[in-house]
């Protein structure tokens, strides 16, 4: 099953998004449609020695050579005697291509991100693996958090300070920045990042809404400057309430927000989604994890 770039949804910016149903054991996951290149029946596994316990073997898939990673037990689940219905979900996540094994692929629904929660900690606990919550036909699915599942297995493939710090000592303490991001964890990594590149008034939201009601905020407050507070914005993309897509085409068709520098941080900036944040008037789109050249084009923009 390949996923057809045309069956995504048609315009950028719309606060919605389609999610892959899936089935790991007794359990009802999804992903995000625009992470996924394809989904395939399992073939033979190639092991590789000495690898990650979550690292089954390898496929090869064409021309390319693939990872795959068993989610039964990423997810500490019981693992299967029947393995007839398992498929492999083909995904770009981080400019990396891996194969995930799940038990079964049930189908494709069309949702919005406000309809989507933020997991409770008792279900953060799940390895952490879970980014948000759906209610659908009385049906509770748990979104994935596919690239925490990878950097878990090779942590090169996440944010890495140390690269930063080649940089070398800097001065930008009075510009400021504000951050949407959903996950804890990178928010955390990319505070210690930009501090340690100089940049130290960065203000954090947990999604694109609480980003925009700040803007709105600031803009309609007496003790406030717009552009003392909002010198650049930088968004990722998957999050609840209010994506990073919606939150850029809200800023940009706002006489009153569209100068403000906007970057797309995330680990869907791929070749084939690049258009979508042109399309909403990104003014730049810089893949996970290149945190580098993320701070290099903050340096340019402010």
């Amino acid at each position: 099953m390949a996923v057809n770039e045309d069956a995504i949804l048609l315009d950028s910016g719309t606060n919605e998004l389609e999610v892959i149903v899936f089935n790991v054991s007794s359990g009802t996951y999804g992903i995000n449609v625009m992470k996924v290149r394809e989904i395939i029946q399992t073939q033979a596994v190639t092991p590789i020695p000495n690898s990650h316990p979550h690292i089954e073997g390898m496929i090869r898939l064409r021309d390319e050579v693939l990872t795959v990673v068993n989610l039964m037990e990423v997810l500490g689940c019981p693992q299967s005697v029947d393995h007839s219905q398992d498929k492999f979900i083909v995904s770009e996540l981080n400019k990396l291509k891996v194969a995930f094994r799940v038990s079964g692929v049930s189908r494709i629904h069309r949702i919005s991100w406000k309809q989507i929660e933020k997991p409770t900690e008792l279900s953060q606990g799940l390895q952490s693996a879970t980014t948000g919550v759906i209610k659908l036909d009385e049906q509770m699915i748990l979104l994935l958090d596919f690239e925490k599942i990878v950097v878990d297995i090779n942590p090169t493939k996440g944010i890495n300070i140390e690269q930063v710090r080649k940089l070398g000592k800097r001065e930008r303490n009075t510009k400021k920045i504000v951050v949407a991001e959903d996950s804890a964890m990178l928010r955390k990594l990319i505070h210690q990042t930009l501090t340690e590149a100089g940049y130290e008034q960065i203000t954090f939201f947990e999604n694109g809404k609480e980003a925009w009601d700040y803007l709105n905020f600031v803009y309609e407050s007496e003790d406030l400057s717009l552009e003392e507070e909002f010198q650049l914005l930088i968004t990722d993309l998957e999050m609840p309430k209010m994506d990073g897509l919606h939150l850029t085409k809200r800023i940009k068709e706002t006489d009153e927000f569209k100068h403000i520098p906007v970057i797309i941080f995330s680990s869907l900036i791929t070749d084939d989604l690049y258009h979508k944040g042109i399309a909403v008037g990104a003014d730049k789109q810089i893949s996970k994890p290149e945190i580098v050249k993320l701070i290099e084009e903050i340096d340019l923009m402010i």
